[in-house]
């Protein structure tokens, strides 16, 4: 009954209620991304949703217009150079995905549940079919952001992603919840330009 309908209800509602009530630092976001670097504010990415459909995904900018697209950032060369000041701050604080509230609105994606991959992270995408976590809708964060984010490698990744769509609960909800801002305020397992030992990790882009 949670996760056939009592959840998107409440993602609803926290979405709806977090996009006014922060609304005055979505402004000032806005306006920082505006005045250190020439390009559009928001970034959309092609993502991986609820049973394998594709959709965009928005993030506030935090890297240069000349950024090779459809890239995750561990991929580039030298990603320092491409992210942009603000955007060093933003990716730090996470504050780069709130504008994500929109996806949760429209459907795209829920507060909690796997992070959406990449199109192309076909190895990602792979693994979690192993565990049925294709088939529910993407989260803002989830098990694997609280267990170790960036630095987790895919098959482990993975398998928090299984664990969570096989043990889905408001409880398990909360635990994410909280663990998130928890580790936001840390910046527990950010890891810029490259993670663990394989080489296509992450969705920090």
């Amino acid at each position: 009954m949670y996760r056939n309908g009592i959840k998107r209800g409440i993602d609803f509602l926290l979405a709806f209620f977090g996009i006014i009530i922060l609304s005055p630092i979505f402004l000032i976001l806005i306006l920082a991304i505006k005045f250190d670097s020439p390009g559009p504010i928001i970034f959309k990415q092609k993502r991986v949703g609820l049973n394998k459909r594709h959709f965009n995904i928005y993030k506030f900018r935090t890297m240069r217009v000349d950024t090779p697209k459809e890239m995750p950032t561990h991929l580039l060369e030298n990603p320092d150079y491409f992210i942009t000041k603000v955007g060093k701050f933003l990716r730090k604080t996470s504050l780069d995905e709130l504008p994500q509230l929109w996806n949760i609105l429209k459907g795209d994606m829920a507060v909690i549940g796997p992070r959406p991959a990449l199109w192309n992270q076909y190895d990602l995408i792979d693994e979690r079919d192993k565990y049925g976590a294709n088939n529910i809708r993407p989260g803002l964060t989830g098990l694997a952001q609280i267990s170790g984010r960036d630095e987790l490698e895919i098959p482990i990744k993975a398998k928090l992603d299984g664990e969570y769509t096989k043990n889905m609960s408001l409880l398990l909800d909360l635990k994410c919840f909280f663990g998130t801002i928890i580790a936001v305020f840390k910046s527990d397992g950010v890891v810029e330009g490259g993670t663990g030992t394989l080489n296509n990790k992450g969705d920090k882009s």
